[in-house]
């Protein structure tokens, strides 16, 4: 019999990739999501019949009790992604992002394996030059951080879990986002030719939203071995400033610039370079530069509207 894998919210931009994937891997998928965005992001996989789509909210215990029942791995993906949403609504960010969790890990039997995505930035502002690893202290600045932080704990100290600490992701979903930072800057630059940078200095991490989905495929194929730790999800060649993301950027869209605001300061004030190592040495390799990303991004914009395509 298949697998099944029961996936709260499945419909969102890591969630609408990841599905498809999964189907196409020959798993059965129950997705539990509240589309809050209205998206439509999950109507290319109807042609799935191993599919099973519940409106509803993560939060509601006897709902997801019954959907977990028979689940052989629980992913859960629903939450209030990036501070800015975090902030803007402080109570359903705690009881989405760390309360569920610790409900799923909870009412869940220690048979079912749990796969939790999370952030890497729990790092919050690094030491120069120094790599944050799953061994660094987690200094999360944003209640998005600490959230997260927090329902990893609970997974891990729950035991038969993986968690991904996944670097700021890039590229083409369904259900499509232009708030993040390589999409942002890209949208920027083929439609506006510019942009103003605050902070420029600011390193993050990046990795694009294929090799998310491939990820949680070797996570699963390769559980035993990799459980009950955290792994960093990100390029190796790709921790970037600010400025130099758009110097990347420009090698793709060559009449873009950009100009660094000497006044003014970014409210995300993670700043890090991330070492993903841990996760290399468990034989798996990202398939997706930033360079292919950004092209990728610039082909697809032409069916986008910015005002649809955002957390907040």
């Amino acid at each position: 019999m298949k697998e099944h894998i029961f996936i709260t919210g499945g419909a969102g931009y890591l969630g609408s990739v990841l599905v498809r994937r999964l189907l196409e891997s020959g798993y059965r998928v129950t997705v539990l999501d509240n589309f809050l965005f209205n998206q439509t992001s999950l109507l290319d996989c109807a042609v799935f019949e191993d599919l099973r789509i519940v409106r509803g909210d993560c939060r509601d215990e006897a709902l997801v009790r019954e959907l977990a029942r028979s689940a052989d791995i629980v992913i859960p993906m629903a939450a209030l992604v990036g501070a800015p949403l975090c902030d803007r609504d402080k109570t359903a960010a705690v009881t989405t992002n760390r309360d569920a969790v610790r409900m799923i890990c909870r009412i869940t039997s220690r048979e079912q394996r749990i796969i939790l995505p999370v952030t890497n930035s729990g790092y919050g502002i690094g030491e120069k030059d120094k790599f944050c690893t799953e061994e660094s202290p987690l200094r999360p600045i944003s209640l998005y951080g600490i959230t997260k932080m927090e329902a990893e704990m609970a997974a891990l100290e729950r035991g038969n879990a993986i968690t991904f600490r996944f670097a700021t992701v890039f590229g083409v979903s369904p259900r499509m986002r232009l708030d993040l930072l390589v999409n942002d800057f890209t949208w920027r630059a083929v439609n506006d030719r510019a942009v103003v940078v605050f902070e420029g200095h600011f390193k993050r991490n990046f990795i694009h939203i294929e090799d998310i989905a491939r990820v949680f495929l070797h996570g699963i194929n390769n559980f035993e071995s990799m459980k009950n730790r955290p792994y960093n999800v990100g390029l190796e060649d790709a921790n970037l400033s600010k400025l130099e993301l758009c110097a990347e950027i420009k090698k793709v869209v060559s009449n873009f610039t950009w100009l660094e605001a000497q006044v003014g300061e970014d409210v995300d004030k993670r700043d890090y370079i991330v070492s993903n190592k841990r996760l290399l040495s468990t034989g798996f390799k990202p398939e997706w530069s930033l360079e292919r990303g950004i092209r990728q991004l610039t082909a697809f914009f032409p069916v986008l509207r910015r005002n649809f395509n955002a957390n907040v």
